[in-house]
């Protein structure tokens, strides 16, 4: 399972995300607390797209028919990188200097939701559709919602508020929504669907395809 991981993808991220906040504090002055509550949102995006492709499999047909259920399959994917990723949020928390970083408990709660809510998309596209690699689609769409909810959310529904603003307590209980719905996809999604048509006859043994030793034998010829 190891092997198989996109670690690749997954690597990509991390270090973008680590390079989002370190490069702008080897070129300037330390941020500000609005710039490095920003800094922390954008690396943790940038790993959520990595993950995006966490479940990707180019030998999805193959691995389908084994007796390792998809959730059990899924379930180890998930934890293998999860420590990894855990250690990663730690390093770039600590980039960020102390003035500059906002509750982190509460930009830690946006890190992991925008991750199950990465995740949740590619058990939606595993789920419902056919494609091996529904990675860079997953990417695709994760980073369109997140630019579209930034720019186009109502004020009583905003997720991306300042630190210290009086509405950054209701924010993150949002966010503890968001993050609830996306595991509840996830377990819906990950169980293999239950195959369509088991009532059906197999090829070769339906009417008028049966057996020589179903068919009635015909009188010879006087």
């Amino acid at each position: 399972m190891a092997r198989t991981l996109p670690w690749r993808a997954v690597g990509a991220g991390a270090v973008v995300g680590l390079l989002v906040v370190g490069f702008p504090r080897l070129v300037s002055s330390p941020p500000d607390a609005w710039l490095g509550l920003n800094l922390l949102r954008a690396a943790a995006l940038v790993l959520a797209l990595g993950l995006a492709f966490l479940l990707d499999d180019p030998a999805r047909q193959l691995t389908t028919p084994v007796p390792t259920r998809r959730w059990v399959r899924a379930g180890l994917r998930v934890a293998l990188v999860a420590p990894l990723a855990a250690v990663w949020w730690a390093a770039v928390l600590a980039l960020v200097p102390a003035p500059s970083r906002p509750p982190v408990g509460a930009i830690t709660l946006e890190a992991v939701t925008t991750a199950a809510l990465a995740l949740a998309l590619a058990s939606v596209a595993v789920r419902f559709t056919d494609e091996p690699e529904p990675g860079p689609s997953i990417a695709a769409t994760l980073l369109t919602v997140a630019l579209l909810a930034a720019l186009l959310v109502p004020a009583r529904w905003d997720l991306f508020v300042p630190a210290g603003d009086p509405d950054w307590q209701a924010a993150h209980g949002r966010w503890a929504v968001l993050l609830a719905g996306a595991v509840v996809v996830w377990g819906v999604c990950m169980p293999e669907p239950l195959r369509r048509g088991r009532g059906k006859g197999k090829a070769g043994t339906g009417p008028g395809t049966g057996t020589g030793t179903e068919r009635r034998s015909r009188p010879a010829p006087a």
